[in-house]
């Protein structure tokens, strides 16, 4: 099958669990024997980015927040239009905006789209861009043949709309070890270090973490891993933790460094107070860290408190702060609790995913062709 992925930024993946999905995904797809194109964004994508057996196909977009991703969409599927696609794969309700349009080409190609969050949910959009994606999250459960979402709570929320949603996970790879002198350059020399990973946005709410940890002097070294930008947020961030040497920025972390970090880690909290699926959270789980995290029930999903790894209250710095000094005061209980997360996180297999989504673009197509008989046949 021809199948090509529209809506992540580009691959290889560097942030954002959009991309990494799609990456682990089509990687999957590949070796089964599939040809996966993925549509790349020029400002994400460098010249010369490969991925074994994955066409990337780089594009321009409009690089602002509000078209950026709507603008290489519709350059994408211009482009895939010309192509013998057999099944439009769209991630994100954004980009499936546009997912009516392959279902009026000719052909009978199928239209598959995943659900990866409620992005109208986060802060930065303003009430007409919010409108727009609402409408995108309808598109999503309307147009294609097949709507898959990563979570159960959204599955059980197209489900009380009267929506199909085919419940597939985020996956989590194998963990992989390396020394800890892989993070000397970023001022990393001893384990035990709080370790947290994403995109600075604000609905990670990192502030809570930062203004936890200065009022610890217990904790060593918090660690923050992602790409540091010129926003707003970002900015703040900064702020809130000068002065304070124990609290690094070391940029994204990528291939040994990430696991360097998450090898040698002594727990990670994740802080947010909105998410999909979290695939930085399963991944800490997977290398059997002890872990923090907000108590938003996409969070709640990945772990069991009190089995798997413990939760504070949303948006309490004083609840994390308190939870955190419990998990640091309490190692036998913390680690214990760590070996039961890698046993839950083992379930959240890429290989399984990729074939539980190979049946669904199976699905899909038999839709596709059926309907384009019942045309004909008219």
């Amino acid at each position: 099958m021809k199948i090509a992925m529209i809506g992540a930024k580009g691959a290889p993946a560097t942030y954002g669990g959009v991309e990494r999905h799609v990456e682990e995904l089509s990687r999957r797809l590949a070796a089964r024997g599939h040809e996966v194109t993925i549509y790349c964004r020029r400002h994400y994508t460098p010249a010369g980015s490969a991925l074994p057996r994955v066409t990337l196909r780089i594009l321009p977009s409009i690089h602002t927040t509000r078209l950026d991703s709507i603008s290489h969409t519709a350059l994408a599927l211009a482009d895939a239009a010309r192509g013998d696609f057999d099944l439009i794969h769209f991630h994100a309700i954004g980009p499936s905006l546009l997912s009516f349009l392959p279902r009026a080409w000719p052909g009978r190609r199928a239209v598959v789209a995943t659900v990866h969050a409620l992005d109208w949910q986060r802060r930065k959009w303003g009430p007409v861009a919010r409108w727009w994606l609402r409408r995108g999250e309808w598109a999503a459960t309307t147009f294609p043949q097949r709507t898959i979402v990563v979570s159960r709570l959204m599955e059980e929320r197209f489900r009380n709309r009267g929506k199909q949603a085919i419940y597939i996970p985020n996956g989590v790879p194998e963990p992989q070890s390396a020394p800890i002198s892989e993070l000397a350059r970023y001022g990393i020399a001893e384990p035990g270090f709080i370790l947290w990973m994403g995109r600075f946005v604000p609905e990670k709410r990192v502030e809570d973490l930062i203004g936890a940890v200065r009022e610890m002097p217990a904790v060593r070294q918090l660690v923050l891993a992602g790409e540091v930008d010129d926003s707003a947020y970002c900015r703040r961030l900064r702020e809130l933790a000068r002065g304070e040497a124990r609290i690094l920025f070391p940029g994204g972390l990528y291939g040994a460094a990430k696991s360097a970090a998450l090898s040698h880690a002594g727990a990670f909290v994740l802080p947010s107070e909105m998410e999909g699926f979290p695939i930085a959270l399963l991944e800490a789980m997977r290398y059997g860290l002890p872990v923090l995290a907000s108590n938003i029930p996409e969070n709640l999903e990945a772990l069991t408190p009190g089995v798997s790894g413990f939760a504070f209250r949303t948006g309490d710095a004083g609840s994390l702060r308190e939870r955190l000094d419990w998990m640091l005061s309490h190692p036998v209980e913390a680690q214990a609790a760590g070996a039961r997360a890698r046993e839950e996180a083992a379930r959240y297999d890429w290989e399984r995913i990729a074939l539980e989504t190979e049946r669904v673009y199976a699905e899909a197509a038999a839709l596709a062709t059926a309907l384009g008989r019942s045309m004909d046949m008219h």
